[in-house]
């Protein structure tokens, strides 16, 4: 099944509200975030033994792509926006 497939009405209620683009990009952000949120939840229990009160290396370095990607998006997002 295909990302449009699966999000189907999502990226058509974005699309029109925002144009192809934008909604697609809008769709992508709200995907990012919802992925820091569960990798979030998930460092919660898997913690670093060598860094006491920190998620385990792997889930760091995983949340912290997802945040420069979500960041990279939502610039993308204002440059269109600013058009």
């Amino acid at each position: 099944m295909s990302v449009f497939d699966k999000h189907r009405d999502t990226l058509e209620h974005h699309e029109t509200m925002m144009g192809p683009s934008r909604g697609r990009i809008a769709v992508a952000l709200d995907l990012l975030t919802d992925s820091l949120a569960l990798v979030g939840q998930h460092g919660v229990y898997c913690r670093s033994d060598r860094f006491i009160g920190q998620p385990k290396m792997d889930i760091a370095l995983v949340l912290e792509h997802l945040d420069d990607a979500k960041q990279l998006v939502q610039s993308a997002m204002e440059e269109l926006k600013n058009r």
